[in-house]
């Protein structure tokens, strides 16, 4: 059974990005067919996996009504991995979805058509709490929260989840928060400790487990067109979302024979 995961968080620089393009391409790897999709704008899932979005269809096609969304999903070079690229011309969408008759559910009723094709669907959302991450919020069964570990990590999250309570009573009741990610942890810090320890107390059990520390590489990779696993699969930044993927499959998984054994 298919299980769509939103990535979300209005404040940017969160890792969101990063945590979309890696927990999708370690399940790919895995040997879980996968499928990318780009709501932001700006595009770097779309480019932070290699992939050129010149000339094809888009997500902005696709909520808009403007093309099929099986001939928008597009092979990536990473294994079992697809992608439903962004581009610029999705900043208009935001404005011109106001206008369209059931526009918080766009996107849940086109990926309802491909949805049982793929074991996963993790959408990487905007950094906003417009129309476009409501439709992300209306389509997914659970969300990824990433938080950095900084002195504000907390702000704004507040209206996310009351934006995430109010969805579950109008659109998507059975909407679940699969996991609050801390990111861009550093353990050398006081900050860092205190702020784990206060988003653990804010929000208890639906803290992951895993921590994603700061890391230079991870920081690398999408200016390669890289996942992590590809690009340095020893650094900690790769084994942290190793452990996110283990985390949401419920089973162990050997980094190096990951494709090998699910082919």
């Amino acid at each position: 059974m298919s299980k769509i995961i939103g990535v979300c968080n209005q404040k940017g620089g969160t890792g969101k990005t990063t945590t979309a393009i890696n927990l999708s391409a370690y399940l790919g790897l895995a040997g879980y067919k996968t499928l990318l999709v780009d709501m932001d704008p700006q595009g770097n899932a779309t480019s932070g996996v290699g992939f050129d979005s010149q000339g094809k269809n888009s997500t902005y096609n696709i909520v808009m009504g403007e093309a099929d969304p099986r001939e928008s999903v597009y092979a990536t070079q990473w294994p079992n991995l697809f992608v439903i690229p962004s581009d610029i011309s999705l900043t208009g969408g935001e404005v011109e979805l106001v206008g369209v008759f059931q526009r918080e559910i766009r996107l849940k009723e086109e990926l309802a058509k491909i949805k049982e094709e793929f074991s996963y669907i993790i959408i990487d959302a905007p950094p906003s709490l417009g129309l476009l991450t409501v439709n992300v919020l209306a389509a997914s069964d659970s969300l990824i929260i990433p938080i950095q570990c900084e002195y504000y990590a907390l702000e704004g999250v507040s209206k996310l989840v009351n934006t995430i309570e109010l969805i579950q009573s109008r659109l998507n009741p059975s909407l679940e928060i699969e996991g609050i990610l801390l990111t861009m942890a550093d353990f050398r810090t006081r900050l860092t400790l205190q702020v784990i320890d206060e988003v653990r107390k804010f929000f208890q059990k639906r803290t992951c487990e895993v921590i994603v520390p700061r890391n230079v590489k991870l920081a690398e990779a999408p200016s390669f067109g890289k996942p992590i696993h590809a690009y340095d699969p020893a650094c900690v930044g790769a084994r942290a979302y190793l452990k996110l993927t283990e985390s949401l499959l419920k089973e162990n998984l050997e980094a190096g024979q990951l494709a090998k054994e699910r082919s």
